[in-house]
């Protein structure tokens, strides 16, 4: 099973509503490129914080920063407006290519998802549109190249 499946499949077992964005939703889309770190969104209230970082911990991930789902929660308005922190990084100690990212500058509800088959694990992504107007709403390069790849599939 992929870090990917994995994670997608913990997510699930938590019950957690989430949306997998950044470039593997892109691909997933058609619009294939290369990204390390696995980036989702979720519906934003503590409970569910807490739910991600507790099936993030159970695959051996751990906090980028010395912060916990309360604090997250609490301070996600200074972390965004004082210090530019827009997701919440884990990563594995044990393997360093294990990375993913839970932005906090968005909230999943009412958004679009779609639901894909990888190697046989639900995997739910971010509806293309939706997808879209997050990549236009960042104005990165990448994110921008990311919706002319995706705007020339339709």
């Amino acid at each position: 099973m992929t870090f990917l499946e994995r994670v997608c499949a913990a997510f699930e077992a938590a019950e957690l509503r989430y949306a997998l964005v950044g470039g593997h939703a892109v691909a997933l889309h058609g619009a294939v490129r290369g990204t390390v770190d696995i980036d989702y969104v979720i519906n934003w209230s503590l409970r569910t914080l807490a739910l991600a970082e507790g099936a993030l911990n159970k695959l051996g991930l751990e906090s980028r920063l010395p912060i916990r789902a309360e604090d997250v929660f609490h301070y996600r308005d200074e972390y965004i407006s004082n210090r530019n922190l827009l997701a919440w990084s884990f990563y594995n100690p044990k393997d360093l290519s294990e990375q993913v990212d839970i932005l906090i500058n968005y909230d999943l509800r009412g958004k679009k998802t779609d639901v894909f088959k990888v190697r046989g694990q639900q995997v739910r992504v971010i509806g293309r549109e939706e997808l879209i107007k997050m990549k236009l709403a960042s104005g990165r390069p990448q994110d921008l190249e990311d919706v002319a790849a995706l705007e020339r599939l339709k």
